[in-house]
């Protein structure tokens, strides 16, 4: 399937000229590995929607090769009633949730999805349908599949609500990779059976499904895959998920099928988070998909660079006081900013060494889809809306909305370079 995929360049910048005779500036260094990394691009631009879909193969047992040494798997959960729940209750689900988030090394990628997405409502008419019986209380199963549909009608305005959660490991090979990831599978639906959450692992035909949903929302053609058919027709997994084109010409959207969408990503600027802030997103009754990428630090190497910014900023404080003194005025004057990030660094050093915290570096990605341009802009300004409310910013990605848009499916590659150190409980206020 052709694939447009001509992306609007920015404007040129000043060429760096560079003397065969004088040694590189850091400028000219910078300049030449950022030509260097648009050229690579390039060369692997894909030429077809399916190309674009970042996967390499899908196994029946829902595993999914990546790349050549990167495997992933993906399982469902289901909602608790966290937010109704008392006060005691919450921070207990809190607590055992940030254990949950600990339990993840620096080996391990996790990707949480959040989606919701539009459904055709035939489909889940069927669903409530109650057949007749020969027996006297058909008339009870009629009014109450009346009941049903009605509430199906109103209730969620077409939208399916699910959750999932996509690990992944880098292995040698296949049989390692299985090893490794049944292991993590098991530990992680413990886990969640601890939170009292239901989960269960997808396997590759239920994975395909999702990804097809991901891709086709909206559309009326029907997921038809069957593992006998890559065989008998030479096709890939890839030619039944994807739409009918992708298209990244416009710098701030994507085409994909008959849809329009966008993806931005949540800069966090509020010094606290809450834990409305997931749910609220989740509440809007629109078709979008928060993605949240989180990377473990090993904890020796996070300790080892809190000292040594804690080292800098004590530089910095010795030096201002040097020139508090040659100037002749207080000594004890420094930039507030020093005394701020001074303090904020010594109190996140005591967090990771005398509490149960880790640190994570974490990617937050918002994607809407919508049928035309006017309904996304008013998604995405209802989505912005939401993270102002809580000291968040909302941006759209510039020139990154293909590698964003493969980063926001439950494939577990995140595309975006774009992160945030948090500690646990600062990563577990995201609370699905």
């Amino acid at each position: 399937m052709p694939k447009q995929n001509t992306n609007t360049r920015p404007k040129q910048k000043k060429k760096h000229i560079i003397s065969a005779n004088k040694p590189l500036s850091a400028r000219q260094k910078k300049a030449i590995a950022a030509a260097i990394r648009k050229a690579q691009m390039q060369g692997r631009r894909a030429a077809s929607a399916q190309q674009t879909i970042p996967y390499k193969e899908m196994y029946p047992d829902g595993i999914c090769k990546v790349k050549d040494n990167y495997f992933t798997k993906t399982i469902q959960f289901f909602d608790i009633n966290y937010q109704l729940a008392r006060n005691e209750d919450k921070n207990e689900i809190f607590e055992n949730y940030c254990d949950f988030l600990n339990y993840f090394d620096q080996s391990i990628s996790v990707q949480f999805s959040f989606l919701n997405q539009t459904v055709d409502m035939a489909e889940y008419e069927k669903a409530v349908h109650i057949p007749e019986q020969a027996d006297n209380f058909n008339d009870i199963r009629i009014e109450y599949m009346g009941m049903l549909k009605n509430q199906l009608s109103r209730g969620n305005n077409g939208i399916i609500k699910r959750k999932f959660i996509t690990f992944g490991i880098e292995a040698d090979n296949l049989k390692a990779a299985k090893q490794k990831l049944e292991r993590i599978e098991t530990d992680i639906l413990g886990n969640f059976k601890a939170l009292g959450v239901q989960a269960r692992p997808l396997n590759g035909l239920e994975r395909l499904e999702l990804l097809h949903c991901t891709f086709n929302e909206g559309e009326k053609d029907k997921f038809g895959f069957h593992w006998d058919l890559v065989h008998k027709t030479g096709l890939s997994s890839k030619d039944f998920i994807a739409p009918t084109s992708f298209d990244f010409r416009d710098s701030r959207t994507f085409g994909m099928g008959g849809r329009i969408g966008t993806v931005s990503f949540l800069q966090i600027l509020a010094p606290e988070l809450t834990d409305r802030m997931l749910a609220d997103f989740l509440d809007l009754d629109m078709g979008i998909g928060v993605n949240i990428h989180i990377k473990s630090i090993d904890q020796s190497e996070a300790i080892k660079t809190v000292k040594r910014k804690i080292t800098d900023l004590d530089k910095m404080k010795i030096e201002e006081q040097k020139k508090a003194v040659r100037s002749g005025y207080d000594m004890d004057i420094i930039p507030s900013d020093l005394a701020t990030f001074g303090g904020e660094a010594k109190n996140l050093l005591e967090q990771l060494q005398s509490r149960n915290e880790r640190m994570f570096l974490v990617t937050v990605l918002v994607m809407n889809t919508a049928d035309n341009k006017q309904k996304l802009d008013n998604m995405f300004f209802a989505a912005q809306g939401i993270a102002q409310k809580y000291n968040c910013a909302l941006k759209r990605l510039d020139f990154q909305q293909e590698q964003a848009l493969m980063s926001s499916v439950p494939i577990g590659l995140n595309q975006i370079e774009i992160q945030r150190g948090l500690t646990t409980s600062s990563t577990a206020i995201f609370v699905p």
